[in-house]
């Protein structure tokens, strides 16, 4: 069954930078993915090949002690090699949504699963994700992130600056906070943002947003988790206008739908924006 965008929904994403589709997945689906992070995170199951398995910086820090691994781990990365988290990136009726705004060339150029649990900081400053990829125009990638639990303010929503994608990619640094986690960068002079979106989800509900939209995320101020599921999209028509591997050679991208990736690298730049990056102390990549 086609879940493609209402004219409405493409309207608002245009206009906002954002928009939020609800219930686009179903329980069990949710439960698989959760349950996943799960067995992972407690070694009831390996990570598969390349998938980083990252500890929150203040258990690594050593300034928190988690009762489990459940409470250590702030995300599964690159998860593409893991047939159970990589049916997320799959999805056909999440595919149907990135082509209306994507068009039909379809590419997977990163995946995450966000495990923001309890008696962390857990803070993400505002910051655009077009800093992290070499893909232009911004307009040719988007990102959905899916809760897998009820989301809320007081467990640490999603918040978004709505017009901001119309603006110029930011530089970006790192915040001057006693404890971040590793690339969570923040975009500078956003601070003082006012009008913000606090997007609260049900389960199920899936956001689709722009990657020069500023946004973030709060603290868990509950004893629960909030866990959401998350990939990002290009066009494979689109230009690369910096070699990611050469930087990282852990990066893929892979094709999903219409014509094949035709783009080269057209210039061999430094990573704009980028301040330094080292994952915590204690996080893996699997091998």
């Amino acid at each position: 069954m086609s879940a493609s965008l209402s004219p409405q929904h493409l309207a608002h994403y245009w206009e906002h930078g954002w928009v939020l589709v609800p219930g686009l997945f179903e329980q069990p689906e949710l439960e698989c993915w959760s349950q996943r992070f799960e067995d992972i995170a407690l070694g009831r199951a390996p990570a598969a090949k390349r998938t980083l398995v990252m500890r929150d910086v203040m258990v690594a820090k050593g300034a928190v002690a988690p009762k489990s691994n459940l409470e250590a781990i702030a995300k599964l990365q690159d998860f593409e090699n893991d047939a159970v988290l990589d049916a997320y990136n799959q999805h056909e009726g999440l595919l149907d949504c990135v082509e209306s705004v994507l068009g039909p060339d379809l590419q997977s150029i990163h995946c995450m699963l966000i495990n923001k649990p309890p008696g962390v900081d857990g803070r993400h400053p505002l910051h655009q994700d077009l800093v992290y990829f070499p893909f232009r125009p911004a307009d040719a990638v988007v990102g959905t992130w899916t809760a897998l639990q009820r989301v809320t303010r007081e467990n640490g929503c999603l918040v978004v600056v709505p017009g901001t994608q119309r603006g110029p990619l930011l530089e970006h640094q790192n915040v001057d906070w006693e404890y971040v986690n590793a690339g969570y960068w923040g975009a500078k002079g956003a601070g003082a943002q006012l009008e913000r979106v606090h997007i609260e989800c049900e389960p199920g509900d899936t956001i689709l947003f722009h990657p020069l939209i500023l946004h973030g995320s709060g603290q868990n101020r509950t004893q629960g988790f909030r866990r959401a599921i998350s990939c990002h999209y290009a066009s494979t028509q689109c230009e690369k206008t910096w070699d990611e591997q050469e930087h990282d050679p852990t990066r893929w991208y892979r094709h999903l739908r219409g014509k094949p990736p035709s783009h080269a690298v057209t210039a061999h730049a430094a990573r704009p924006g980028q301040p330094s990056y080292a994952p915590p102390k204690g996080s893996r990549r699997a091998t």
